[in-house]
Formats: C-alpha cells, structure tokens, sequence
C-alpha cells in the first residue's frame, strides 16, 4: 500500500486545456472517488497517474517518491477498465496468472497467488472457464483478482460498473466496498454516477471541465456544496435554484414539503407552491412546480414520501415551506457558496 499525491497537474491536448492545476493527496487505504459529467478530465486524471499519459507539468508522487516520468509497468500501479480487458481466449485463471507468467514468476507461487486472488473476490469456483461463460460481475471480479495478485501500491478504477445493468450494479458496489476494505489497498475510482460515488467513497472529488470544484466526505459534498455546479451535480432530483437579486438561493427536494409538516416550528420560510405534475414513484412522489412570493417565480421540485398523508391536485396552489437552517446561498457572480446575506428573506 501507498499514499498517493498530486501536486500541480495540467494536462493541455493541443489548445484544450484537460485537466488544470489539480492538487490532491489520497491517503494510504484511502477509497477517493473521481466524479464528473464525461468530458472533465477524471479518466485523463488517472491516466496521468498509471503512467499511460504524461501531465504537460506538475507531478505525480506513490509513497512519496516522484513516479511522473516512470513507465506504467514501474509505477506498482494496478488499473481496471470498464471493459474489464480480459483475453477471451484464456480461463479465468489464465486471464489471473497473466502478470504473474509475464513477469516470470514461478508456477507454483502463479498456483498459491491465483487461488488467494479467487477465494478474495469469490470465483474459484469458476477458474477453468472462459470469460464469454461468466456473467458480468463474474467478469468483473476476474479483472479485479488479475490486478491484485501484482501486489499494487494503488488501484485505479475506471467506470468498472457501467457494463452492469442496475440491479448487478447495486450488489457490485457493495461487493467492491467490501473488497477494498478487506485489502485496505489505496484506490482511486472514477465515475459519473453520483450514487456509485455517495456509496462507495471515503471522499469524494467532484470535476467539471478539468478543474477540482470540491472536495470532501459524500456528506460534506451532498449538504455542503462549494458551488451551484456541486449543488447541482450531486443530487436526484438536484438542488433547487432560485435566482435572487445578487445571490442564487439553494434548496433540495427534499426539504421542500408541505406546511402542515412542519406544524408550529419557527424559522420556516413558507412559499406558496403552484402544482404543475406529481410523479408516483412508489416510496415517494415528485411534485413539479413554481414558486410565488416571498419568492421570485421559479421552477422547483418537492420530494415527499407517498407515506405522508397529502391530497395533492396538479393546477392547485399549496402552502410549502423549507427550513432557513436547510437554505443554500451562492454568489451569482461567481457561483461560490456564500453566508446568508444580511436580511435575506427577512430571516
């Protein structure tokens, strides 16, 4: 295992700038997950750290030692893609002791290395046959034994679950979670599903356009975002945004809900909400709508548990409210999460 760090990485493909000025430092055994739309610089980013591209400046440092120019194969670094890449030629386990024979390692310790890499990921039983006989987590799991019997510092993950389809993906990131914890190996995983990111990291850092925009705890990230694009990035449905004079004022879903819920509470901001469509989704429903005074006119939506006892009507006008304690502000100039200006509501 290895700490990892990066200090200053630009990455520039001709005039595009890809990724621009990133620092970050993932602690030894740490799981950091890379989160982003496609196109911000998150697989480029850990390209640049396996070693497969070279940053324009800045360094990469594994167990604090410079690795940027070091060819992949020196850098003890460990990477699963999303297609897994596995020869459809060979067994499992030939697909497993690949590194192992390539570096010529003997055959008895190939034997021991492989069958401890199966029993972890839970497919020896599965060993003699060929990938196309397997199902996509099995394929999976194969790709994540072949990378583990290197013995890697640090494990790079790209999008290894968008293969799955949504059921096979919720098992997966428990399966993956559970993995990492019991190698305690530094990992750093890349994807643009928001909830894959909540569930799997111990922090999370969320890109947009080859910068860094935060970086934090899946909590910090979710009730503390740094700027509109977080607020609005990390979230289904996502935050909503009502434009104010100089500021942007922030809300999710989920604290928006019907007044009578809040009883007698002080310090709510009640806002009359005109119903345009509710949408059943069995646990809960969505409410879609806009805003009146003391807010401007403003497309929301309201998140609400199908427990709550509501006669709701679409085209109706009703008395919601959100806690001033659940109120987000960011400056509308720049963007940034800002302090509740002075007055604001009347609060």
């Amino acid at each position: 295992m290895a700490s990892l760090e990066l200090r200053n990485i630009h990455k520039f493909f001709q005039e595009q700038h890809s990724v621009d000025d990133v620092n970050l430092s993932v602690a030894d055994g740490e799981l950091l997950v890379l989160l982003g739309p496609s196109g911000c610089g998150k697989s480029t980013l850990m390209r640049i750290i396996a070693g497969l591209e070279t940053p324009t400046s800045g360094d990469v440092l594994i167990g604090g030692k410079v690795t940027t120019h070091l060819r992949p194969k020196d850098r003890n670094v460990a990477m699963v893609f999303q297609s897994y890449a596995l020869y459809p030629h060979l067994t499992l386990y030939e697909n497993i002791a690949f590194p192992l024979r390539v570096r010529g390692v003997k055959d008895k310790l190939v034997a021991e290395k492989v069958k401890w890499a199966a029993q972890l990921v839970d497919i020896e039983r599965l060993l003699d046959r060929k990938p196309r006989q397997t199902s996509g987590g099995e394929r999976q799991r194969t790709a994540l034994a072949r990378s583990l019997v290197r013995d890697p510092a640090v494990f790079l993950l790209d999008e290894p679950l968008s293969n799955l389809d949504a059921k096979m993906r919720n098992s997966a990131r428990e399966e993956l979670r559970d993995f990492q914890k019991r190698v305690n190996i530094t990992w750093v995983h890349v994807t643009h599903d928001q909830t894959e990111a909540m569930g799997l990291g111990d922090r999370i850092v969320v890109m947009d356009r080859g910068s860094v925009r935060q970086i934090g705890t899946p909590e910090e990230i979710y009730l503390r975002p740094a700027d509109t694009f977080v607020a609005t990035f990390v979230g289904t449905p996502p935050m909503n945004l009502v434009p104010m004079d100089s500021h942007t004022l922030g809300f999710r879903p989920e604290n928006f809900l019907h007044r009578a819920f809040f009883g007698n509470e002080p310090d709510v901001l009640d806002v009359p909400f005109r119903l345009s469509r509710i949408e059943y989704l069995g646990n809960e429903r969505l409410l879609y709508g806009v805003t009146a005074d003391p807010l401007p006119e403003a497309k929301v939506v309201a998140r609400i548990p199908s427990t709550l006892p509501l006669q709701l009507e679409e085209g109706r006008v009703e008395g919601f409210g959100v806690r001033r304690s659940d109120l987000h502000w960011f400056d509308k100039a720049t963007s940034r999460a800002i302090a509740a200006p002075a007055g604001a509501l009347h609060g």
